[in-house]
């Protein structure tokens, strides 16, 4: 059972979350259950081989080296990666003895971890010798999975798409991509999905930071986290608003905490006292979903003070009048206090220390994104930060933390539904510049498309369930319902409404799981559902691609450094490569020779061809001028790899050096071509640095003007060295002609140049020039307080659509219905008015969250046995008062039902973590549905070690008005004791 232990924090015995029967220290003074008691019962078979020496379990083959020459030992290598779970970026150095990857080293060199690792990045090891892996292709053949041979797996997917397509077309058809894979393999994807013909591609960043990418790129021009983890020790003041580093993002702490030691003052904003909370100066508890009253109830107090900072509201931003009336006449304190529970005192309190504090700075995660108003409150956050002057300042900014590994850079050049890569929308320009990159005819391109499908925007990794299961003359799309799916590295139990999908799951004509592990999709496949809602024409796959492990390429930290990944071991078992994948499938598709048309091809496992991922990357830089990852090349990145050591740890910049004068990792933009030495920009919109060492200003991407009102920058606002010293739009090869700078082009350039803007431009000519000017490609304007083309223009709150607050829903309702909205009709407002009273039967708010031991969907970090040791039960947590009212003590087994039907079985943990009107359950887990152990819908030998109920099993339907994001935080539930 649970133990508990005293939090000196708050003074209060409170329940240990991370409740092993076995943990380290236990198992080291004798506990109850020792490690070897522990993989028993969880059904590993512990032999000599595994135990030997100090190396972990799960060898694929015994870790003793080779002799070589007749002697001991043999040949040991260090091959510098990256961890493969969070955002930060933490390097690690893998020791490898004649290609057996024997032990791992922290890099302390780096200057992002500093030779630091959380748990999952101490054991990322077992993730690659993992003997949980999906070890050779699978069909599910009578609900049990067989083994086949890759030539069967092969022959068979693409017959059954080609099938599908003739029938359909290409857009019955859905492929979900990885924010695991590196930048090529993510781009690749896109690239491998456009020739198929379809934009019915997604990835993870949908369901984590969509409503981020389009609020903060809306807001100032790029999606992404304007400082870095480094400049935060830069900082007077920081405010964690719907972020738990400390177990979300560990190591980033490191840089808050040496910010602490300098004095830096930290307020957590959370409905949960968290592990970050804990090492706060100030805690705030919120009611989930209700960010914009609390944020805009900082802007009351920061405008009634007069606390904003005047002259640069006037000279960089836009619309901030608008958001001050509003402010000042609709959230005073009484109505803040009314709609997120925060009294006007402590409000004041942390107002005045972030606007007296400065430089202060904002982090956020998916506390604040997994909303259906979360681009509102993304953008009300950035609002905050321009009120006070706080953005493009080292110190300041907005913080965003992302998710999986590469969920930045798979944003940023992956395959996105509504952009190519780069954030090139599908409109006819931007697939005429993809195509001249590709070395493609335009119209041969077109025609892989169904007639006028390829400029409209596909359907949302959010939503392919709906896409199944929705009446087709409601699909804006001529293929009506999706048949085919594909799981390409993503977690189906990081999305919400379970019982949906598993129905979904079920009526496909092709599911097909590429995945180093075989993830709950797989068993969500083969477990017994409703027999009337099968198809019996359904064919699933498993295919086994490597871990990141065991191939190269360069991924995206969420600071926006790209750091290269050394390939650590060939592949194991009988696993692909993700690109050798995507080539052989096209291959039989008909159109391997354009998908690698200007790569290089190369041998890897067996002689088998697959694209350089060095080219893959050349080809990303000949393209992707829009955001600047044209300067970073792999000579580039392998070069600052091997040089970690003279970048300094609070600026990112190499002192000395061959990379002397760069910023670590290039951080995009990195404008130009490779050969400019761009050093990379550190942060953003930063105007007190010359372009060419990072510096920016606020982008030009809405226009010159607004109902009459200038959008540029005002005079004297430029960065540092411009020679244009006023607002001026994005730069084109006629504007260089007008400024007289066009015979600073070279006659190639010119050449090229001519009729092309700084994004189209393939030689890089405008951007060299213009820099040279101290100016930036991309012009200078205001940041937008008010974005116009957003259904709230100016942030809004609106109660969720499950509210227990009926007044509240009353006084601030949700969105109209929506129809073919991302091609599907999408509910808001019947639905919260049909569950008006839903309070009444489910009275508790159900939100969801990260653990430290775990990451994603957890099947890997599950399935890793020094893992799944530390926290071996999924778990709820619930208020001692909502406890008792229900008769529950701490341990008990209980059942946790929603609206949707679902009923979940979990361990209940009584604390004062959460407020008496909310429960907390992570959303690592899967591999129990509604009270049944689905170990035997596994492939044998493939299920995770700790397997617990999905608490999106039950979460309910709600998604972002502009983006799809789904909806996690602001669920509801009821809980009773299990007899």
């Amino acid at each position: 059972m649970l133990k508990k232990r005293e939090d000196t924090t708050v003074g209060k015995a409170i329940p240990n979350h991370n409740h092993s029967l076995l943990n380290k220290i236990g198992s080291r003074l004798g506990a109850t259950m020792d490690r070897r008691a522990f993989l028993k019962r969880s059904g590993i078979g512990v032999g000599a081989g595994a135990v030997a020496g100090s190396l972990p379990f799960g060898m694929v083959r015994k870790a003793e080296a080779k002799a070589e020459g007749g002697t001991a030992g043999g040949k040991i290598e260090i091959k510098r990666t990256i961890c493969s779970h969070c955002s930060v970026g933490c390097a690690t150095d893998a020791v490898v003895q004649n290609g057996v990857w024997v032990r791992q080293n922290p890099v302390f060199d780096s200057p992002i971890n500093l030779g630091a690792h959380c748990a999952k990045g101490a054991a990322l090891r077992e993730h690659g010798h993992g003997e949980h892996r999906l070890k050779y292709p699978m069909k599910l053949v009578d609900g049990k999975y067989q083994k086949i041979t890759w030539d069967e797996a092969l022959d068979g997917i693409t017959k059954k798409m080609l099938a599908l397509r003739e029938e359909n077309g290409p857009d019955s058809l859905f492929f979900i991509g990885s924010s695991k894979h590196s930048n090529e393999q993510a781009y690749l994807l896109r690239k491998w999905v456009s020739l198929w013909g379809t934009n019915n591609c997604d990835h993870q960043a949908r369901i984590c930071h969509s409503t981020t990418v389009a609020g903060v790129a809306n807001t100032w021009g790029y999606g992404a986290m304007t400082n870095s983890y480094n400049d935060m020790q830069n900082t007077k003041c920081a405010l964690y608003i719907g972020s738990n580093a400390a177990e979300a993002h560990p190591v980033s702490m490191l840089h808050m905490l040496h910010a602490k030691e300098t004095g830096a003052k930290m307020i957590v904003v959370d409905p949960r006292f968290t592990r970050t909370a804990a090492r706060a100066d100030e805690y705030v508890r919120i009611r989930s979903g209700s960010d914009i009253p609390f944020l805009f109830g900082m802007l009351y107090h920061i405008f009634k003070n007069g606390w904003e900072d005047k002259k640069y509201i006037n000279d960089r931003v836009y619309g901030m009048d608008q958001i001050k009336a509003e402010v000042m006449a609709n959230w005073t304190p009484d109505k803040v206090e009314e709609a997120c529970g925060v009294g006007e005192a402590q409000l004041y309190k942390v107002t005045e220390m972030m606007a007296k504090s400065k430089p202060s700075t904002i982090v956020w995660c998916m506390g604040q994104t997994q909303h259906t108003i979360g681009n509102a409150i993304v953008r009300a956050s950035c609002i905050l930060q321009l009120a006070l002057g706080n953005v493009g300042i080292s110190g300041g900014g907005t913080n965003i933390f992302r998710g999986h590994c590469n969920v930045q850079g798979a944003t940023d050049v992956g395959p996105n539904p509504d952009s190519l890569p780069g954030y090139y929308g599908v409109a006819e320009g931007s697939w005429k510049h993809w195509c001249r990159v590709w070395g493609l005819d335009y119209e041969y391109v077109k025609s892989r498309y169904a007639e006028g499908m390829s400029t409209k925007g596909g359907m949302t990794v959010s939503r392919w369930v709906d896409g199944v299961l929705e009446n087709p003359e409601l699909i804006d799309q001529k293929a009506g319902n999706l048949r085919g799916l594909f799981f390409w590295g993503h977690a189906p139990n990081s999305q919400t409404r379970g019982l949906d999908m598993k129905k979904a799951m079920d009526k496909l004509d092709l599911l097909v799981v590429v995945d180093p592990y075989p993830t709950a999709a797989a068993a969500m496949a083969a477990m017994p559902g409703d027999p009337a809602g099968l198809n019996p024409n359904r064919e699933v796959y498993l295919l086994p691609s490597t871990t990141q492990f065991e191939s190269s390429g360069s991924i995206t930290a969420s600071n926006r450094s790209i750091q290269w990944r050394e390939q650590v071991i060939e592949p194991l078992y009988d696993s692909r490569n993700d690109h050798m994948i995507m080539y052989q499938l096209a291959e039989k598709l008909g159109y391997a020779a354009e998908l690698t048309k200007n790569l290089t091809m190369v041998k890897g496992k067996g002689g088998m061809m697959q694209p350089e991922i060095e080219s893959i990357l050349r080809e990303i830089n000949k393209g992707t001028w829009t955001i600047g990852y044209t300067g970073q090349s792999p000579e580039r990145l392998k070069l600052h790899m091997k040089n970690m050591h003279t970048f300094n740890v609070r600026t990112l910049k190499a002192e000395g050096g061959p990379c002397d004068g760069e910023y670590f990792g290039l951080p995009w933009p990195c404008y130009g071509t490779p050969e400019m030495k761009h050093p990379g920009s550190p942060n953003l919109y930063q105007t007190d640095k010359h372009v060419m060492d990072g510096g920016g200003n606020f982008r030009a991407n809405f226009g010159v003007e607004k109902d009459g009102v200038s959008l540029l920058a005002e005079d004297g606002s430029h960065s540092l060295g411009a020679e244009i010293t006023t607002g001026y739009p994005e730069f084109t090869a006629d504007m260089l002609k007008q400024l007289g700078w066009w015979d600073d082009l070279t006659e190639a350039e010119k050449t090229e140049a001519e009729g092309k803007n700084w994004k189209t431009d393939l030689s890089g000519g405008i951007q060299r020039v213009v820099m040279k000017h101290g100016c930036h490609p991309f012009g200078n304007a205001k940041a937008r307080a008010v974005v116009w083309n957003f259904p709230d223009p100016i942030p809004k709150h609106r109660e969720p659509l499950y509210s227990t607050k009926p007044d509240l829903v009353a006084k601030y309702p949700t969105h109209d219905d929506k129809a073919a909205f991302w091609r599907l009709p999408t509910l808001y407002k019947s639905v919260q008015e049909k569950n008006a009273d839903i309070g009444k039967s489910f009275p508790l708010i159900m939100t969801s969250g990260r653990l430290v031991e775990y990451e994603g969907g957890g099947e890997e970090t599950r399935s890793n046995p020094w893992l799944a040791e530390l926290q071996q039960t999924m778990f709820v947590e619930l208020s001692p008062r909502a406890a008792n009212d229900r008769g529950i003590k701490h341990g008990d087994q209980v059942r946790v039902t929603t609206p949707t039907g679902a009923k979940i079985e979990v361990q209940a943990l009584v604390t004062r973590r959460v407020g008496d009107d909310t429960v907390f359950l992570p959303f690592h887990f899967s591999g129990h549905w509604e009270g049944k152990d689905m170990i035997s819908s596994y492939p044998e030998g493939s299920a995770p070690i700790v397997r617990g109920e999905s608490v999106n099993t039950a979460t309910t339907y709600g998604y972002d008005v502009v983006t799809m994001m789904q909806e996690t935080k602001t669920t509801v539930c009821q809980i009773e004791k299990l007899a």
